[in-house]
């Protein structure tokens, strides 16, 4: 059996804040540590049947680019139950909630803009 590691190293500040998150993956053809603002980790506990989540972002990261974050994650969560379940109705509503969180999401942007 082939073992892959994924490392991530968190750098924190005084206060454990993150001031840095780098990440290499050995498969990867990229040999050095690769810079992020920001992650989303989960585990799924089936003995406990229950998620398990780290969510951490740098003080560099700007609210626009979280909501990019979040709306690809959830673009990503509804293929990657696609592939598992092939369940096109719930895949179909992950969508269409993603599309909506990121629409709502830019029409708030143009009012605070404009205020």
């Amino acid at each position: 059996m082939h073992t892959s590691t994924i490392k991530i190293d968190v750098h924190l500040d005084k206060d454990k804040v993150p001031q840095k998150i780098n990440w290499a993956a050995s498969d990867s053809t990229i040999e050095n540590m690769q810079a992020a603002k920001a992650m989303m980790v989960a585990f799924w506990d089936g003995a406990e049947k229950s998620a398990l989540r780290v969510d951490l972002w740098t003080n560099e990261m700007m609210v626009d680019e979280m909501a990019d974050f979040y709306y690809q994650a959830f673009m990503g969560m509804a293929d990657s139950y696609d592939r598992a379940t092939h369940d096109e109705i719930l895949v179909n509503e992950i969508r269409t909630f993603a599309k909506s969180f990121y629409a709502k999401f830019k029409e708030l942007q143009l009012k605070e803009n404009k205020g």
